[in-house]
């Protein structure tokens, strides 16, 4: 699962994944929520090569639902069940996309409570979270555009915090994923495997994330294990 996740650094983001530059202002993110607007990586035209930023909010709205406030609004989709659920199938086809990330959260359980922590890359870096999304326009109301994180098999960073994570893109398969066209079953399997592990770091945080409205950078600031009682969290 992925349920939080940060852009500590906007900073080159256009550049990174060679979109263009958005009309509107990015911000660094230290605690993204389901429901909330964050930027997501695009093709400009479906046939085309050029990307574009958009800014989507976090939990699925699929174009057909009539009422947007009844229907399910899934922030996640496994990767081994895309081509069986009705509501990925045709997504995953004709709307691939990549949510630029720098970090994510999970919680591990202990003993007296739940200690957070922040995962990321080694060297702090931008990647980017396989995604599908969608446009819903109601008959009376605003366009709205919303997407999902896949998520796979954990690797041996995430395991010790959750059964899933994140499907994370090698850098060298992003214009793969967002290129038009078909992928058959092989191709996505192949795509959405679990990110190296090497690559990546895990360390605990302050509990002030647990918070879904806070905000700022200590958040991703080394903590102490709740393992160590003398450390009552923030």
């Amino acid at each position: 699962m992925c349920g939080r996740f940060t852009i500590s650094f906007v900073i080159g983001l256009s550049e990174r994944f060679q979109a263009r530059i958005p009309s509107f202002d990015l911000i660094p993110r230290y605690n993204i929520a389901p429901s909330q607007e964050v930027p997501v990586v695009v093709r400009a035209h479906p046939d085309g090569a050029e990307n574009e930023i958009r800014m989507m909010r976090w939990g699925l709205v699929p174009s057909l639902v009539k009422d947007p406030s009844r229907s399910p609004k899934p922030i996640n989709a496994r990767a081994e069940t895309l081509f069986e659920k009705p509501m990925f199938r045709e997504l995953l086809q004709k709307r691939r996309c990549l949510v630029p990330a720098t970090g994510f959260f999970e919680w591990k359980k202990e003993a007296w409570g739940r200690t957070p922590y922040y995962i990321r890359m080694r060297d702090n870096s931008l990647f980017a979270f396989a995604g599908l999304f969608d446009t819903h326009q109601p008959p009376d109301g605003e366009e709205i555009s919303t997407f999902s994180i896949i998520t796979t098999e954990p690797n041996s960073v995430v395991s010790p915090y959750h059964d899933r994570m994140p499907a994370i893109l090698k850098a060298e398969d992003e214009e793969r994923w967002l290129s038009p066209g078909m992928l058959c079953s092989y191709e996505v399997s192949d795509l959405l495997q679990s990110y190296p592990a090497g690559r990546m770091e895990a360390y605990p945080v302050g509990k002030k994330v647990n918070t879904t409205n806070a905000e700022g950078e200590e958040l991703i600031r080394p903590g102490r294990s709740l393992y160590d009682r003398s450390w009552g969290g923030t």
